[in-house]
This record gives C-alpha cells, structure tokens and sequence, in this order.
C-alpha cells in the first residue's frame, strides 16, 4: 500500500511492499528535477535533503529519451539515451523523471538487485519493464515491483494506433482499452505478471487527477517540473 511520509517537512510517497531498499516518489514539495532556473535553488535544496536522507553523496540520472535503452548503473557517471537503470551497488542512488508517465520500480529480494524504468506510452509499447527485469537476470517469482503516480486511464486519451501498439505487449488486454483511453498503470502491471511477477503495488494517484501533489506535463501546459523515482539499496 502507498503512503506518504516526508523528508525535512515535505511529502514524498513510499509503499510499505518493499522493506529491504529504500524506494521512493518525490512530490511537488520534494521535487529534484526541472529545467526553471527560478526553482534551481528550491531544487538544489531537495536534492541535499535527499542525500541527506538516504545518507550518500551523490543521485545518478540518466538522459530519458522515451527509448527502450537500459543500462546497469556501475559507476557515478553519464548515461546518455537511456531509460532504465540497473543499480547493485548501495553507495549512492539513482533516480528518474516523470510527469504523466509510468514510474516501474523493480526489486530483486533475493539479489538485492534494483531498477527504475521509465513507461510512458512509447516505454510501455516497447515493454520497457518487461526488458529491465529481464535484464537484471532475476526469478519473476522474487522480485517486487511498484507503479508508481501517472496518468490515469481516464485521463489518458490516445489514438487508435496507440492503443493498438499497447495492445500488442499483453496477452490479455481486457479491462484496460476503451475506444479512447489505456490504463498505462494496468498495461505495466499486467506486462509483469504475464512475466511471472506476483508482487505489484500499483499506485491509486494520478499525476492529472491529483495534480496538487504532482507535476503533470498535460495539465500543466507541458511542465518541465518533475517528479522522480528514487531508489538506493541497503
């Protein structure tokens, strides 16, 4: 189940689905990411509260494309034209950006291997989730996965084409199409259990519906304000 709780008085969502690594979503209190220079001071001093927090030095992220490129974060430098990372080491974290796309965190119980993907509709036609747990060399069977805030399907209008390419990552599409619409969260969430993935918590909040507490790049005339993902291993 997803809750809030907070760093340094600010709101930022976590799930009680995953104990063993420390996984969460910033807010539009917390957020780390935007390309306005009036909030890269605002910006500057969440990032600290987050390292702080987490109690490291340094956040890698990597340049998101909306490509189905996934690397393995081994080292603190640039990834470039990338859109999941894998990270095995627990002396800092990584993060990525969203506003209205997916957030797919994976975790390996076993491995205590982790991953961050981003979906938005062109992650999620090339089944970006589905390629990072590959990947990661995982059991389906232990790893916990959390969909984390974005649009909802009733916020989500798409075309026939769209829908379409969606349609061709699952097996079973039921309850997620109308004529219209897609269930970004549902396509994902059913992408992994087709998989053999068992443990999903999947979030009740959409970036459009709830745009009090998230940045929404439809919404909000195509924000360059973000929220992130942020995972760092015990």
């Amino acid at each position: 189940m997803f809750y809030f709780d907070e760093i340094n008085s600010k709101k930022i969502l976590k799930s009680d689905l995953i104990k063993d690594a420390q996984i969460f979503f910033t807010t539009k209190e917390s957020f780390i990411k935007t390309k306005e220079e009036s909030l890269s001071e605002a910006v500057a001093k969440n990032r600290n509260d987050v390292c702080d927090y987490l109690k490291i030095e340094h956040l890698i992220s990597p340049k998101q494309t909306h490509s189905d490129n996934i690397a393995i974060a081994s080292d603190i430098k640039d990834y470039p034209d990338t859109d999941a990372l894998i990270i095995k080491r627990s002396d800092f974290a990584i993060f990525l950006n969203y506003a209205d796309c997916t957030p797919v965190v994976l975790y390996d119980k076993k491995q205590n291997i982790g991953a961050i993907a981003h979906a938005g509709w062109r992650g999620s036609a090339k089944s970006i989730a589905v390629k990072t747990l590959n990947k990661m060399n995982s059991n389906p069977k232990d790893v916990i996965a959390l969909i984390g805030p974005c649009i909802c399907v009733k916020c989500f209008e798409t075309s026939p084409e769209i829908i379409l390419e969606l349609k061709k990552t699952i097996k079973d599409s039921s309850g997620l199409f109308s004529e219209k619409f897609a269930d970004l969260k549902g396509i994902n969430e059913r992408q992994l259990r087709e998989k053999g993935v068992e443990e999903i918590d999947v979030c009740p909040y959409c970036t459009c519906c709830d745009n009090n507490l998230f940045f929404s790049y439809r919404k909000e005339n195509k924000t360059t304000n973000r929220i992130s993902a942020i995972l760092k291993l015990n």
